[in-house]
């Protein structure tokens, strides 16, 4: 299998200054100025004129919902209090030495130790109501997100988190990855395809000891628009589905 290349640090910069753009483009279709609002930190890519927040999601094949080191699991409330989650998220963190120096002549050591916390996360993930619960906090972090805002194909789709969250959590299966060695991944699959990744980034002593959670675009896509009948289009760039028809748009 060949190995995945890392992005270098232009690349990553493009994306986020894309990612950038295309928030400004959502917030000036909703009527906003240039210096909308809004809270990187707390996932509101937009604040809209109501005061609810839109994680805008742009990516052309991945969504990169989070990439957060140790500090994150340990300070966040929200993530302890996911019965036992953000304890085992710190633990995957932990079976790697703290220096990346050390990781690179201990690989295979390090990945053995890894599949313990993974498969324990894959088994809690098996309870619908954790699952639902952890989606809630990585998505929309805990709900102070409302919408899930997807830019494809030059339309921007609008979806309410807790329709997002129940589609999700009742169709995703969650498995462990089968490579060699195993379990280094948690597989949140629908239908035979991989919808989302739950893994360790280590590939270089910048981005070292971080837990990344990934979504597959046009899988999740497909996945909402197969289970969410209803839809309006607020105008002719933005379309809305769901329980959103009947809270967006309502200022």
């Amino acid at each position: 299998m060949a190995r995945r290349r890392a992005s270098s640090p232009q690349q990553a910069r493009t994306y986020r200054q894309q990612g950038h753009a295309d928030a400004l483009r959502f917030a000036l279709l909703l009527g906003l100025d240039n210096d909308y609002r809004n809270d990187k930190k707390a996932k509101k890519d937009v604040i809209d004129p109501s005061g609810d927040a839109h994680s805008v999601k742009s990516g052309q094949k991945k969504w990169q919902v989070f990439l957060y080191r140790r500090s994150r699991f340990e300070t966040d409330d929200g993530f302890q209090a996911l019965n036992g989650i953000g304890s085992l998220l710190i633990h995957c963190i932990d079976t790697f030495p703290p220096r990346y120096e050390d990781y690179e002549n201990s690989k295979e050591a390090s990945k053995e130790l890894l599949r313990t916390p993974m498969r324990e996360l894959k088994d809690r993930f098996q309870r619908k109501a954790l699952l639902r619960a952890f989606l809630m906090k990585a998505f929309f972090n805990g709900g102070e997100v409302n919408y899930l805002t997807a830019l494809h194909e030059d339309n921007y789709h609008v979806f309410l988190n807790r329709d997002v969250v129940h589609i999700m959590g009742e169709c995703f299966t969650v498995e462990n990855s089968r490579g060699n060695p195993p379990e280094q991944k948690v597989l949140f699959r629908y239908n035979g395809r991989n919808v989302g990744e739950l893994e360790m980034r280590n590939d270089s002593p910048q981005h070292y000891r971080e837990v990344r959670f990934n979504i597959n675009k046009i899988p999740v896509m497909e996945l909402l628009w197969g289970n969410i009948q209803e839809r309006q289009h607020h105008n002719k760039t933005i379309v809305v589905y769901g329980s959103a028809v009947k809270t967006f748009g309502n200022w």
